[in-house]
């Protein structure tokens, strides 16, 4: 009798932590479609920081598992448990029979409330080591899934470590029966079906997917796609024209460049044109403190490499040099060993001239007076874009402007 009631009890603890949980797992599963798919939405409650950052950690690709938001999964958690509370009852029904093989909830439901928290300690330090941001709900259920299983786990003998070991007995019995094999077999062959889709697809994780679409262009050791001369896409005066801003000290302006050389290989009708907007006190007189040091000096040589007709060859030199020079005499260098036929004595006086130094200025000037302060930075037919866009994306937007996609044997 007196242990009825401890296992009531147990149960209204338990029940009224789940039901927090489900209320909290389906506000972060809002925060993630919020932060995800919709491009309007204001920020959440719970961003209010660069580290207090819920929004900021739903759009990274450590907010998934296998494709799945780790919100759904901590739906499918509580719900199970919400299943292990009530087994006693359900298993009683014909059709839920199978759910007979759950012979002692509590160990479950506290094996799981401890490896959930394990995990849970796992993402924490990848939140905060990893993406340098928390998001203060998924904490809550941080101290939920801990709760829950020390609730379960208590009066189980050898607590956590008991509980585990009977449940790994209990699930080792029931797959003694040839039907529930069968049965957990094919369950497990449609999950793995199921999430093999969501990580192949990445339908339910835009992050997961432009990752993989900047990784590809992010890992090149060299630009593949690399044209010579200054004329990047097509020549003609009715060229769909995407103005690019780039600083070469900027990781992400490297895979952009990647980016837009194969886009014009893909289109017919678009050409790429570069403006320089280095993030550095040497030129920018926007900048207000150090920051990319060094990225004037390599706009200055661009752009006297496009008097002598060898820009995009020097801008992807410059994009592909892991260490980046940022004096006259290792750039000067490092173009003599390219060997890109430049004449370097007046590429050098070139670099100085009042026609470069004003180009750059213009471009720098331009780019502020439209409120575009960082880099990379788009711009096709007056709209912007800053960052750098998953592949995909960038030929839709390309394509929306009026770029014209290649036929098939073109």
């Amino acid at each position: 009798m007196e242990e009825n009631k401890i296992e009531l009890r147990k149960s209204i603890y338990i029940g009224i932590l789940v039901f927090l949980g489900i209320l909290v797992t389906i506000d972060l599963a809002y925060i993630y479609y919020q932060a995800n798919f919709n491009s309007l939405a204001l920020p959440s409650f719970c961003s209010v920081s660069d580290f207090v950052d819920c929004d900021g950690v739903a759009k990274t690709t450590e907010s998934q598992f296998f494709g799945v938001p780790l919100a759904y999964w901590g739906l499918f958690l509580y719900s199970f448990i919400i299943i292990l509370l009530f087994v006693d009852k359900l298993k009683q029904i014909k059709f839920l029979k199978f759910l007979e093989v759950f012979k002692n909830k509590f160990h479950y439901i506290a094996s799981l409330g401890i490896i959930s928290f394990i995990i849970s300690m796992t993402l924490l330090c990848v939140s905060l080591f990893g993406i340098h941001k928390i998001c203060v709900m998924c904490m809550v259920t941080y101290v939920l899934n801990l709760a829950i299983g020390l609730i379960a786990a208590h009066g189980i003998k050898g607590h956590f470590i008991g509980a585990i070991k009977q449940s790994l007995q209990d699930f080792t019995d029931a797959l003694k029966p040839l039907p529930y094999r069968i049965a957990f077999s094919i369950v497990m062959l449609l999950a793995c079906g199921f999430l093999g889709w969501t990580y192949t697809s990445a339908k339910f994780s835009p992050a997961l997917n432009f990752k993989r679409e900047y990784g590809e262009f992010a890992k090149m050791k060299t630009n593949k796609f690399a044209i010579k001369g200054n004329i990047l896409g097509a020549e003609t005066k009715d060229a769909v024209v995407l103005h690019i801003y780039s600083d070469y000290l900027c990781p992400m302006c490297r895979a952009g460049n990647n980016m837009l050389h194969k886009v014009v290989t893909e289109f017919k009708n678009v050409r790429v044109e570069h403006h320089s907007l280095p993030l550095d006190m040497g030129c920018n007189k926007y900048m207000t403190q150090p920051f990319h040091n060094g990225s004037c000096i390599l706009a200055q040589y661009a752009e006297a490499a496009h008097i002598q007709g060898k820009f995009w060859e020097v801008n992807s030199l410059f994009f592909d040099t892991k260490n980046k020079p940022i004096n006259d005499d290792d750039i000067i260098q490092l173009l003599k060993d390219a060997d890109f036929g430049l004449d370097l004595d007046k590429l050098r006086n070139d670099a100085y001239s009042k026609e470069v130094i004003d180009k750059i200025n213009a471009d720098i000037d331009y780019a502020v007076a439209n409120k575009q302060i960082g880099t990379p930075t788009m711009q096709m037919n007056g709209e912007f874009h800053m960052g750098v866009k998953g592949y995909t994306k960038l030929k839709k937007w390309v394509t929306e402007h009026g770029g014209q996609p290649k036929g098939l044997f073109q």
